[in-house]
């Protein structure tokens, strides 16, 4: 409930969030944020532990006339080596994701670690602000959306008790990831200032941190530990980037060998 409205150092700039929960939701929050030069919203929804489903992301983010975009049914276990649930949630998305993979294309490189938390439908564009663009992204979004509602409301609830602690485990990694890596933290650095900016980060927009698991983020990404045992501020380690996208038509992984989006 204290997350609500901020107001950023500016004194111009406002933070308006929302949140909620379902009984297969155990998180639906949505930030935006909006001033003279900028507008931002990071949208996201988190199934309970007991469900696979994987996690809603939406991350548009708009200044003058550049769009960056991140929009996905982010795989709670890596579609990349994990087929039977790659099959299980996105073989029958695949035709939506090209429909729109194509309105939006690739919008250049993507680290190696990054991908992993992607699926094949994801849709990473950069484009100049137009209308077409802008009602291809908002069609996109809300196709996406009542996708991933559909499959919620499919989803049958796990019973077995080490599924679910793997999947609690699965979506703890991918907040631990989002919370020290996530490339919009520097934006909220510079509006509210680092401890309120960390507040946010643990507590609202990566909430669940502290309360699904207590592994910390070089148990889950060792090879980001510095000699000093901080975590290395590099947004990539391996250094490998795929500049096109990295999924073939049938959703199979190709890694960067397709040479057109």
């Amino acid at each position: 409930e204290k997350y609500n409205t901020l107001v950023a150092m500016d004194g111009k700039t406002e933070l308006q969030m929302s949140s909620f929960q379902a009984p297969k939701i155990r998180l639906l929050r949505s930030m935006s944020i909006q001033n003279e030069v900028m507008q931002v919203l990071d949208f996201a929804v988190f199934p309970k532990p007991e469900f696979d489903v994987p996690i809603f992301c939406a991350n548009f983010f708009t200044a003058a006339s550049t769009n960056i975009v991140v929009l996905d049914l982010n795989p709670l276990h890596d579609v990349i080596h994990h087929r039977d649930y790659k099959d299980k949630y996105y073989k029958s998305l695949m035709p939506l994701g090209l429909n729109y993979t194509k309105l939006l294309p690739w919008g250049g490189r993507l680290t190696s670690e990054s991908i992993k938390f992607f699926s094949p439908i994801v849709i990473w564009t950069k484009f100049t602000s137009s209308q077409d663009k802008h009602d291809a992204l908002y069609s996109a979004f809300m196709e996406y959306y009542k996708a991933w509602l559909k499959l919620m409301d499919q989803a049958v609830e796990e019973t077995d008790v080490s599924q679910i602690m793997c999947n609690c485990e699965a979506q703890h990694r991918y907040l631990t990831w989002r919370a020290e890596k996530d490339p919009g933290h520097g934006v909220l650095k510079k509006l509210i200032g680092e401890t309120l900016a960390a507040d946010l980060l643990g507590n609202f927009l990566f909430n669940g941190i502290k309360e699904l698991g207590s592994k910390k983020f070089l148990d889950y990404f060792p090879e980001y530990c510095c000699e000093d045992g901080t975590v290395n501020e590099k947004r990539s380690i391996i250094g490998k980037s795929f500049e096109h996208r990295p999924w073939d038509s049938g959703g199979e992984f190709v890694g960067d060998n397709l040479k057109v989006n």
